[in-house]
């Protein structure tokens, strides 16, 4: 994935409600749970060591960015994110909670690469008294690699609500490519990366505005 604005987010806030803990079994490198970062952690800093780190911050703009994070939210976490960004997906849960198993892929017939990975954490809206999703959080969900899949690493997908209510949708990634094979055909796997990441932003911004 190619890396877009590389910046610190603001110093307050909720974190939301995080779901998961701990180390996933069957997940192909062992640096695990780095894009897990919670509002307001900043996205750049503490990556693991030897893989190539990633980082995209999005602004959406939306009528009632309230409106549109819980949207956002409920999108990335019911995978309407891949599916809108033309992935097909095929998962053991509805909704992104850890545990639960995906493989998403690209492409037709022989030409499709499925990408295997299973959910670590999630995170959930976070709420006032009054039901209103509270200002200063990231709601989302990361997953990890599991054999079979091109690359070895982890992906974060976070809608985020700013303290002054802005929208930014967000992507995190570190990899390295799974054996040999694909390190041969890295630059056309980053590539792909980059062109499966525009599409996300894309749909987001589609998940944010309702559609």
């Amino acid at each position: 994935m190619e890396p877009a604005t590389l910046e610190a987010a603001a110093p307050s806030g909720g974190a939301g409600r995080r779901v998961g803990e701990g180390r996933m079994d069957g997940l192909s490198y062992a640096e695990q749970g780095s894009t897990d970062r919670p509002f307001p952690e900043p996205m750049t800093g503490g990556w693991p060591e030897d893989y190539r780190v990633a980082v995209g911050a999005y602004p959406l703009e939306a009528g009632d960015p309230a409106v549109a994070f819980e949207a956002l939210a409920e999108g990335i976490l019911t995978w309407g994110l891949h599916r809108g960004a033309g992935l097909r997906v095929d998962t053991t849960a509805p909704r992104a909670l850890p545990g639960a198993e995906v493989s998403t892929a690209l492409g037709v017939g022989p030409l499709r690469l499925p990408a295997p990975s299973t959910v670590l954490w999630s995170r959930e809206v976070l709420r006032d008294g009054s039901g209103q999703p509270v200002p200063g959080q990231r709601a989302g969900f990361g997953y990890g690699t599991r054999k079979g899949h091109p690359v070895r690493g982890e992906e974060g997908f976070y809608a985020e609500l700013t303290p002054d209510g802005k929208l930014i949708f967000r992507v995190s990634a570190y990899s390295v490519p799974a054996s040999a094979f694909y390190r041969l055909g890295a630059p056309a796997l980053r590539l792909v990366q980059r062109y499966v990441t525009a599409r996300y932003v894309r749909a987001a911004r589609r998940l944010a505005l309702g559609g």
